[in-house]
């Protein structure tokens, strides 16, 4: 592989999914071949300290912009262009390829041999906006090859650009440590705390926002209790809808059934998930296919976890979950059918144990971090 300059706006310590997914990656190449070009996280006191500590602490060269948001400027453009031929790098992988996949023709111009930009969740949404659409255009002509999440994404985004830049397409999905998220993760430590052992336990983790499907498994709360009276909802995340989901636990009578954590250090996010017997997020499609899930990388966290799976609908979901073999997909708006499923798996131990064993596996045959740090590789 050539050395290669991976260049984001989504860099840990900011906290995120693609974040995740890129420091995932970039962990598992050779840390001699990899300079990272990211985004200053905050400009206070506190985030530039968190920073520093963060890239002293990784194994390859961190090179940090002065702003908050990596855009394809003309300055951030030939600061790119002059990294690249200062450390020697014939390859660039850009972390997310809206918009930053438009600085494509000038790093080649630059010396890059191979261009890889990788899309997520918004770029199905920029495929949609006539000239959103035409800027990935330009970077799908542009870049060698570009990579997707699942089907779905797949779908919207190859509309968007020609039909060769389209062939080259290739999959790279965000994967799962499965070191880290496994069966005997400490759920029963989290019970313990939260005053939730011997109770059968309904589990969502995920950012508080309409999209994912919160309120749903609240509203289908009423129909699981008749059914499970002793079972309780366990809400994982902060977000935006907290109050909102609080306000509706009461208005449903269901608040004494439902739990909320608030956010959770990540190191104890698998401990979270090994509390629940069942994960549900019913997550939808919103704004008319413009607040979407690209992938949904919960239920794939799950399954490593042994969890059986109740996921909604939206975008690509349906592709980290094996319908019928690792849990099931519903519709993210239809409550009475989530509780049937999450009922169903709550009164058959037995299921659940399949269920959460098919997952396991299917994660350790195709979702770890491993197996798609080696496909970026043969990208670059």
């Amino acid at each position: 592989m050539d050395k290669t300059l991976i260049v984001t706006n989504d860099f840990p310590p900011r906290p995120g999914g693609i974040q995740a997914f890129l420091h995932n990656i970039a962990l598992r190449l050779d840390p001699a071949q990899v300079v990272v070009y990211a985004s200053t996280w905050k400009r206070d006191h506190e985030g530039l300290e968190a920073t520093a500590r963060f890239d002293a602490e990784q194994p390859f060269t961190v090179v940090r912009d002065r702003t908050t948001v990596l855009l394809p400027t003309p300055r951030v453009t030939r600061r790119a262009a002059a990294l690249l031929r200062e450390h020697g790098c014939g390859s660039v992988w850009f972390g997310a390829a809206a918009p930053l996949g438009l600085m494509a023709p000038a790093l080649r111009k630059a010396g890059a041999r191979r261009l890889v930009a990788t899309t997520h969740g918004h770029e199905a949404g920029w495929a949609q906006l006539p000239v959103a659409r035409q800027l990935l255009r330009r970077i799908g002509e542009s870049t060698d090859t570009i990579t997707y999440l699942g089907d779905y994404t797949r779908s919207r985004i190859a509309r968007a650009l020609t039909r060769e830049a389209a062939g080259r397409m290739v999959q790279l999905p965000p994967g799962v440590d499965e070191k880290t998220f496994h069966p005997a993760s400490g759920g029963g430590e989290i019970r313990e705390r939260l005053g939730l052992a011997g109770r059968p336990v309904v589990v969502c983790v995920s950012r508080l926002v309409p999209r994912k499907g919160q309120d749903t498994l609240i509203r289908a709360m009423p129909r699981v209790l008749a059914a499970v009276p002793d079972a309780v909802l366990l809400i994982v995340g902060g977000g935006p809808y907290a109050k909102d989901l609080e306000k509706l636990a009461e208005e449903t009578g269901v608040a004494g059934s439902v739990r909320f954590t608030g956010p959770v250090p990540w190191e104890e996010l698998p401990a979270h998930y090994g509390a629940g017997d069942v994960f549900a997020m019913p997550c939808r499609t919103r704004r008319g296919g413009l607040d979407v899930e690209g992938l949904g990388i919960v239920y794939l966290e799950a399954s490593a976890t042994g969890l059986p799976v109740v996921a909604g609908d939206s975008g690509g979901a349906p592709d980290a979950v094996l319908d019928g073999e690792t849990g099931w997909v519903v519709r993210g708006n239809a409550s009475d059918e989530t509780a049937e499923r999450v009922t169903a798996l709550l009164q058959d131990a037995g299921l659940r144990r399949r269920m959460g064993e098919r997952g396991r596996a299917w994660v350790e045959e195709r979702w770890r971090w491993d197996i798609l740090a080696e496909r970026l590789t043969a990208l670059l």
